[in-house]
């Protein structure tokens, strides 16, 4: 049984995924490859995160699909995706990979070009979804453009990315039916409830 220390920080979200042999296994994978500014996001942490939250084991077979991201402008083909998904797959079979270069993203997106992966990241459609983690030499590093307060809470908030693309967030929101299997979350599903006209001026004066 891998251990689980407690999550309180972005170190503890590292330890544990440093800890778990599984989760670790597959970010090594990915640092063999030497994509990019290459990680695993989304689902992968978020997922591990809320199972451990919930008192539940974590399970890589239960992802729908593992988040392999990376940035690299200079070849946007999206063969070159599935070159590195099928190469992902002889070394874990069964895992879902997919593999997306966010260096075209922006267009599927309806965003102005990112600036890398952090930047691709950070216009994710739910706080506490925009986070990823990789290993450098087998260590692991997590980068969390929103911050993991909402990932910790069991809070769902839409990114400020998408203030004017609310009806997707909510539709996405629903569709995935988290609670039936973190009865804890709160979903928070108004552009108002997520950001107070207080807070957003706040925010405002701060930048």
């Amino acid at each position: 049984m891998n251990p689980v220390p407690p999550l309180r920080t972005l170190s503890d979200i590292e330890r544990l995924l440093e800890a778990h042999a599984d989760l670790h296994a597959l970010l090594v994978y990915v640092e063999s490859l030497g994509l990019p500014d290459g990680w695993i996001g989304a689902g992968f942490i978020r997922n591990s995160v809320w199972d451990v939250l919930h008192g539940r084991t974590i399970d890589v077979r239960r992802l729908a699909d593992v988040d392999v991201i990376f940035f690299d402008p200079g070849d946007t083909r999206k063969q070159r995706e599935a070159d590195i998904e099928r190469q992902l797959l002889a070394l874990s079979p069964g895992i879902p990979w997919s593999a997306k270069n966010q260096a075209r993203m922006h267009r599927r997106n309806g965003d102005a070009p990112y600036r890398g992966t952090a930047d691709a990241i950070a216009h994710w459609a739910e706080t506490a979804t925009a986070i990823a983690a990789r290993a450098v030499g087998g260590r692991v590093e997590v980068m969390a453009p929103h911050g993991i307060g909402d990932l910790l809470n069991l809070i769902v908030r839409p990114t400020p990315a998408f203030k004017h693309k609310m009806d997707v967030y909510r539709e996405r929101v629903r569709s995935k039916d988290w609670p039936s299997r973190w009865p804890g979350l709160t979903l928070i599903m108004s552009w108002e409830e997520a950001y107070p006209a207080s807070q957003t001026s706040l925010a405002r004066i701060d930048t």
